[in-house]
């Protein structure tokens, strides 16, 4: 694209945010995920994290590229391929890893974070500062996916019922793969389904600490979520509190293999839905990030 092409593009997404900005100060409520929705471009600003993963926005995102030696992105029509810094060299020194150290073909890389980060219209509550990243259970092929399959293409989900993987799908490299993004020191958490903990938790043998990195929670049959913790000096980051001591094999992922995260909902009190995050639910340092050029 032409250099004056590009700053018309800039500008313009600038002055959708601008303007939605205004109207969510004159008006208010305007949803916060209409404002960073919106937004196609970064904000020129020095890169920083601001505020919680599910609660926040972010300065200064850089894109990973859409094909590295060591893997592929998906879904690009989503605009979801922004990051701190530190998410995207992350990215790329685990990529070159899994193929080095456990011979992984290529990581597929799925949702990271808006270009400004913060609220999105669909789908993640977290992925709002930057530090967060959905890697395919499927290894990438040995060729480069077309366009239209890497919005078409369905990941294959490795879970056969509630508390059991699929072992025609799961094998012991996927196991490699996740202890692997979980050595990392600068990795907080990953997010997998409880029947792949469970099977961690038999599979990992004698070596248990990194184990205590990686959290049960529905919604991962597909993909495994990696959080990293906020990158030292990130003054505006709120980090997430550490996982409980131990290696998570125990009564806390009982429950979630039990049948109480599918318990109906006292009818007598209803679940109240939440409501939006608005522009003032967030650090006052995501204005600037909206208003940025």
């Amino acid at each position: 694209m032409k250099t004056a092409g590009l700053a018309a593009l800039v500008a313009a997404s600038w002055l959708v945010a601008f303007s939605l900005v205004h109207a969510a100060s004159a008006q208010e409520p305007v949803p916060a995920k209409q404002l960073f929705g919106t937004a196609d471009q970064p904000a020129h600003l020095p890169s920083a994290p601001l505020g919680s993963y599910a609660k926040g926005c972010l300065a200064g995102a850089v894109q990973l590229p859409s094909d590295g030696p060591n893997w592929q992105g998906m879904r690009l029509s989503r605009n979801r391929h922004w990051g701190h810094p530190a998410l995207v060299a992350f990215i790329q020194r685990f990529a070159k890893d899994a193929r080095q150290k456990i011979g992984w073909p290529g990581l597929l890389v799925g949702d990271m974070s808006q270009p400004r980060g913060g609220p999105m219209l669909t789908g993640h509550a977290s992925h709002q500062i930057g530090l967060d990243v959905d890697i395919w259970l499927d290894p990438a092929p040995r060729r480069r996916f077309t366009a239209e399959e890497r919005e078409e293409l369905s990941a294959t989900s490795v879970i056969a019922s509630r508390s059991e993987i699929n072992p025609n799908i799961w094998s012991a490299d996927h196991a490699r793969l996740i202890k692997l993004a979980a050595s990392y020191p600068q990795v907080g958490r990953i997010f997998v389904h409880p029947a792949i903990k469970k099977t961690l938790c038999a599979w990992a043998g004698a070596d248990r600490a990194w184990l205590n990195k990686v959290r049960p929670i529905y919604g991962h049959n597909y993909h495994f979520h990696v959080r990293l913790k906020c990158p030292v000096g990130a003054m505006g980051c709120k980090d997430q509190a550490p996982p409980p001591p131990g290696d998570g094999c125990d009564e806390t992922l009982a429950w979630w293999l039990s049948d109480k995260p599918y318990a109906p909902p006292d009818k007598k009190t209803p679940p109240v839905p939440p409501k939006p995050l608005l522009l003032s639910d967030l650090p006052r340092g995501c204005t600037a990030v909206l208003r940025a050029p």
